[in-house]
């Protein structure tokens, strides 16, 4: 299921653009990658989406599973 691409542009700030460039070295992805991810949080931020749902799933799932070691640990 590949999502249609569409090209645009748009200039950001030099230091910004590095700091885009050496992450996405870092993590061996293309910055197109990186900037997809960033405009998804960036929008479900914006949306009041605080988190993406399966990583909440998983949140809720681990207190209800681990609910007592989580207040031991909390001792």
């Amino acid at each position: 299921m590949s999502a249609a691409r569409e090209k645009f542009a748009t200039q950001v700030d030099s230091e910004l653009l590095q700091s885009l460039r050496g992450l996405a070295k870092a993590e061996g992805r293309q910055i197109q990658a990186v900037v997809e991810d960033a405009l998804r949080d960036h929008l479900a931020a914006k949306q009041g989406n605080k988190g993406r749902e399966h990583v909440m799933a998983a949140y809720l799932k681990s207190t209800e599973r681990y609910a007592g070691l989580y207040e031991k640990l909390a001792q």
